[in-house]
């Protein structure tokens, strides 16, 4: 067989201070693979694509990786020309069996509300009806009746954190290869779940469902069942919570097990969402926890791990700036020590810092440059730690299947240094990033597991790696550019009127 293969992918924040524009695209050509610029182990899935394609004998033509931090508006420029390029490649390779898309179902650019609807349509007019146009979507997408229109099978990641993208990947290829050879013919339906937030699936709840999403893969005739979370931060009429699921040829089934699984996730609603504490409140349990641990003359080992708390709004991987300053200047004014924070976007201190050199003892202002909700720079002292150039921050990936790790994905981001201010370390980057993994925090000489306290600019993405070796994780809602608690967000264009948290009445 022939396949045909491309990424155009990023998560957008419309209400981002940060535009996207095309030089924040991470871009990797086929004359980058062709040349040994860069190769497929760095754009996850297409290293696994690659691999089965070669192992069956298939023609595998990869086309264009271009992805982008999440921020605001994708230029309408930037958005036209990738999309054009992937394009152009698909018509330059001629007719094909099998385009396989990794998107991320996010992506909003200036005109464009559904970038991917926008690019699954171009991609079926050139393509025609028979050829099997297979999507693999981040579950934070806004699925929409375009894309399903466009694509014959869909699959989202089921794992937030994001452990499972190669998981979803083979799976998604299987069922390309067996919709191609006629083994199955896949038919799509959607639930609107009429919810919005953010769902960790660490929580009990949340792993039943997605046990019972698995159970219902079982079922003859299913082929698939994704849950779309949803993306928050993106003020467009498809945003939120939705159920797809995939049969065989089978639409009714796939309308009512959509349903049923929608409703079951929608009963689960009080208990789902991230269990989120106010700036004041978090730190004082923080430091509290610290304080009486250091009374102790009998802690255990569990006892001895750093405290973990997620600074939520500040999440670069959900569009926020990174550079926020509440929880550092709290802890400065708190005497706070023993803390280690990361990652901060400041690329002006990162030049400092290289320029001054390893040892270096620095007046620098910092953060708090990209808007309203980063807060105020800081005016601080600090020492310069370790600095590593073009820096590869490592997110650990999970094997569902196995519950082992498998091969991780390294986040570019940039230059990177380590300061030290007043008994707190920080990671600054030039280019923004969320924390993924302790890692961060040992690649530049600094121990996490003596910390007492560790913030994270996270979400969730952390929890994985940072979870093992916490006493304790903290949710933490300061101020900042993506706020957890959704109600506080400012949306014009959802519709929030039937939807939870807005209302709680049950589904009709």
């Amino acid at each position: 067989m022939k396949i045909f293969s491309a990424c155009l992918a990023t998560e957008t924040n419309t209400f981002s201070p940060i535009p996207t524009g095309q030089n924040d695209f991470f871009t990797v050509l086929n004359d980058d693979i062709v040349i040994g610029a860069h190769n497929f182990d760095e754009i996850p899935p297409f290293a696994l694509w690659h691999k089965k394609a070669l192992a069956r004998g298939d023609e595998f033509i990869f086309s264009l990786f271009a992805f982008a931090q999440p921020s605001g508006l994708t230029t309408k420029t930037a958005y036209q020309t990738l999309r054009d390029e992937v394009l152009t490649e698909l018509q330059i390779a001629g007719p094909v069996d099998i385009v396989l898309l990794y998107l991320h179902g996010a992506m909003v650019a200036n005109g464009y509300d559904d970038c991917e609807g926008d690019l699954l349509y171009k991609v079926r007019s050139i393509v025609g009806p028979e050829v099997v146009i297979a999507v693999e979507l981040d579950l934070h997408c806004h699925l929409s009746e375009q894309m399903l229109k466009q694509s014959d099978i869909i699959i989202t990641f089921k794992e937030y954190p994001h452990v499972d993208i190669d998981a979803r990947a083979e799976e998604l290829f299987n069922l390309a290869i067996d919709t191609q050879q006629k083994k199955c013919g896949p038919t799509m339906a959607m639930y609107d779940c009429h919810m919005m937030g953010m769902y960790p699936t660490t929580t009990r709840e949340m792993r039943g469902f997605i046990a019972a999403m698995t159970e219902a893969e079982q079922q003859e005739g299913v082929l698939s069942v994704s849950f779309a979370h949803g993306f928050p931060f993106g003020d467009v009429p498809e945003a939120g919570g939705k159920i797809l699921v995939v049969t065989d040829n089978n639409i009714p089934l796939a309308k009512s097990l959509a349903k049923t699984l929608g409703r079951q996730v929608f009963a689960l609603r009080h208990g789902i969402g991230f269990p989120t504490l106010p700036q004041e409140e978090a730190m004082t349990r923080a430091t509290s926890a610290i304080a009486l641990r250091g009374c102790s003359t009998t802690a255990n080992e569990s006892e001895q791990k750093p405290v973990v708390i997620a600074d939520q709004s500040d999440n670069p991987g959900g569009g926020a700036p990174g550079d926020a300053t509440y929880t550092l200047a709290w802890l400065l004014e708190h005497h706070i020590q023993n803390v280690g924070m990361a990652i901060f976007y400041d690329p002006q201190v990162v030049r400092l810092a290289q320029a001054a050199g390893e040892g270096a003892q620095l007046s620098i202002r910092f953060g708090g440059k990209l808007g309203v909700t980063s807060g105020s720079p800081l005016d601080i002292d600090v020492t310069v730690g370790m600095i590593k150039e073009n820096y590869q921050h490592r997110f650990p990936q999970i094997d569902p299947a196995t519950c082992q790790e498998s091969k991780p994905v390294y986040w570019p981001v940039g230059d990177t240094v380590a300061l030290h201010c007043q008994g707190i370390d920080l990671i600054v980057s030039s280019e923004r990033s969320q924390c993924f993994s302790p890692c961060i925090f040992g690649d530049f000489g600094i121990t996490a597991k003596e910390k007492s306290l560790l913030v994270v600019k996270s979400i969730q993405h952390f929890y994985g790696a940072f979870a093992p070796i916490a006493s304790e994780v903290i949710y933490m809602a300061a101020p900042g550019a993506v706020p957890p608690i959704v109600q506080q967000i400012p949306y014009k264009r959802v519709n929030t009127g039937d939807m939870y948290p807005w209302i709680d009445s049950p589904l009709l």
